[in-house]
């Protein structure tokens, strides 16, 4: 080893040659996350349903445990709360169509809350970006009544949109991965450092005094 860099050149060296590694995984998982949700929006949106519908179940339960405490002052709200979200819960997972109509109708009334703050701002005085504020909140509005008006239908478009984007995000992160290998293999290496072990021993040599080349 030289010693004009010392050992902490290594770390950084590791890091990026696993590097291009790393971005290939990941970007083969998002490019078949893609593909999945791409291909099936309906299955993938029953899924992020059954999966709300367990989170909200293990919070119910969860109240529950807190009315066994002694210490805790509203047992009594905990327990009808806890109760509270596990039918919740239940019936989310039991029916996944209204499941999935509610998240469609919390985006669209998300987006036309968005949208009217968004309008607020643009006409509520003088402001530098007043006509972009104007336009996002416009079209914010259109479309958070758009969903809301048809949340089933919509939510299933924007999953399909959501998995053409993660199709797309992977592809480029497949390609960079690719280009960070390339940039590895094309840079050269430092002498005494990256060369291969007999190489490095014969400058140690060569620097000895008295020992023949």
């Amino acid at each position: 080893m030289n010693d004009e860099g010392g050992p902490e050149q290594y770390p950084a060296a590791v890091m990026a040659a696993s590097g291009w590694q790393a971005t290939l995984f990941i970007g083969v998982l998002t490019l078949i996350l893609g593909i999945v949700v791409t291909a099936r929006p309906s299955g993938s949106l029953n899924v992020i349903a059954v999966l709300l519908g367990v989170l909200v179940v293990i919070s119910g339960i969860f109240h529950l445990i807190r009315v066994f405490d002694r210490a805790e002052q509203h047992r009594i709200w905990q327990g009808i709360a806890g109760l509270l979200f596990i039918v919740v819960g239940v019936l989310l997972i039991r029916h996944l169509n209204l499941t999935v109509a509610a998240i469609g109708l919390l985006i669209g009334i998300s987006w036309i809350v968005q949208g009217i703050a968004a309008l607020f701002a643009a006409f509520s005085g003088a402001h530098e970006w007043r006509l972009w504020w104007a336009v996002f909140g416009f079209v914010s509005l259109i479309a958070g009544i758009v969903v809301a008006a048809s949340p089933v239908t919509s939510v299933t478009v924007l999953a399909v949109l959501l998995g053409i984007w993660f199709i797309i995000m992977g592809v480029f992160q497949i390609v960079l991965a690719f280009i960070i290998r390339h940039a590895l293999a094309q840079a050269p290496a430092q002498p005494g450092r990256w060369s291969a072990a007999g190489s490095a021993d014969e400058e140690a040599g060569a620097r000895e005094p008295g020992r023949p080349a």
